[in-house]
């Protein structure tokens, strides 16, 4: 795709928008299998290919300039706003979003935030669409200066936005480059965005974490199902879980499945899709994956792990060396740590490896891996 403001050097976070989407794709399977090189029973599936543009379903916008003029993106090295509301990567459906976003930061007054200065209120917008096309719209403030303002005005902003949409209200009074502070307020009566990837109903609330290109999520989760089903454990944990996406996608008859993540609000919204669901015998909990895995007394059959970028703990990988467990499935957004724990679980063998691009026009990818226990 080719994007204006690359062209022009006035954004350069997507550092392969030069290079053909095919080439992009086949550099990143070549990279991963460049880091798993060390096993040579893993076979490489075709690789999950995503849309080049108006992939992104979140868009974190810093606010900037002023109430008459402000700017809608990020900021430059001198801290000046740079507006990229036409940015390509970002759903259409977010873009058309920023006009409304920038005409009640007129009629409501609202002062963006100069970073130089350290003044101002508004410091960012935080955007995202599910699959079924309604939107959250997070506001960040410095201060409650404006919050009245934006309550207020909620029934006129509601009337513009899809329907079942949510809008709330977070407060980050510290000056530190960070999106969003502790506290937050959700404006609207319903309280989670709706997602139904793969028919499975999934909810995330403002300060949960979710994948942003829903369409290889959906793949991705996909992917996890079917190996799982082709196994068909009893029992399936699935660690670092976040709002459920693996733990919702495997639940079937018979099986019970246990999701652990931390994120007390990412585990409520779990509950919720499990609700919606009618399953019985799927729990969230919130809790350390491996305080959880440590602390359990028992293995379940299959294992699913969707670690952050640092990878699974050395702990957690001990515990699985030594279990039971028949079948590990890894999900990783970060192959340099997923090579290293494969290292440490030499009781198991990846078999089966696929690359998911979640983040085309950047370096980045997600990949994920079946392993199987070692017979004895």
């Amino acid at each position: 795709m080719e994007c204006l403001y690359f062209s022009a050097s006035r954004c350069r976070s997507c550092t392969l928008m030069t290079v053909p989407y095919a080439q992009q794709l086949q550099s990143k399977v070549e990279d991963c299998k460049r880091l798993l090189a060390d096993f040579p029973d893993l076979e490489f599936l075709p690789a999950q290919a995503s849309s080049e543009q108006g992939f992104r379903n979140k868009a974190k916008m810093v606010i900037s300039g002023t109430t008459d003029k402000p700017t809608i993106g990020i900021l430059d090295a001198e801290g000046r706003g740079i507006d990229l509301r036409n940015c390509g990567v970002v759903a259409d459906q977010l873009r058309a979003v920023f006009p409304l976003i920038e005409r009640f930061i007129h009629e409501l007054k609202l002062i963006p935030y100069d970073v130089p200065k350290r003044k101002g209120e508004l410091k960012h917008v935080i955007l995202t669409v599910s699959d079924t096309g309604s939107v959250m719209v997070r506001w960040v403030l410095r201060t409650k200066k404006h919050f009245v303002a934006l309550r207020d005005s909620l029934p006129q902003f509601l009337e513009q936005l899809p329907r079942h949409s949510v809008v709330s209200v977070n407060f980050l009074p510290e000056h530190k480059a960070v999106l969003e502070g502790e506290e937050e307020i959700i404006l609207t009566r319903r309280t989670t965005l709706e997602f139904g990837l793969n028919g499975v109903p999934m909810h995330l609330r403002p300060q949960g974490f979710f994948q942003t290109n829903s369409e290889v999520a959906a793949a991705l989760y996909r992917q996890a199902r079917q190996w799982i089903n082709d196994a068909n454990p009893e029992s399936v944990w699935d660690l670092y879980s976040g709002v459920g996406g693996f733990a919702l996608h495997c639940a079937a008859e018979d099986r019970t499945v246990y999701g652990i993540e931390t994120s007390t609000e990412a585990v409520e919204a779990a509950e919720t899709s499990a609700k919606a669901m009618e399953l019985d015998d799927i729990h969230f909990k919130a809790q350390d994956a491996t305080e959880f895995a440590l602390g359990a007394g028992w293995a379940p059959e299959a294992v699913i792990v969707n670690p952050p970028r640092r990878g699974i703990t050395a702990d957690l990988s001990t515990w699985l060396n030594g279990s039971d467990v028949q079948q590990i499935i890894y999900s990783s957004c970060n192959a340099k740590s997923l090579a290293r724990d494969l290292e440490r679980l030499e009781n198991y063998t990846p078999t089966l490896a696929r690359v998911m691009d979640m983040f085309p026009q950047t370096n980045h990818y997600e990949v994920i891996v079946k392993l199987e226990h070692k017979a004895a």
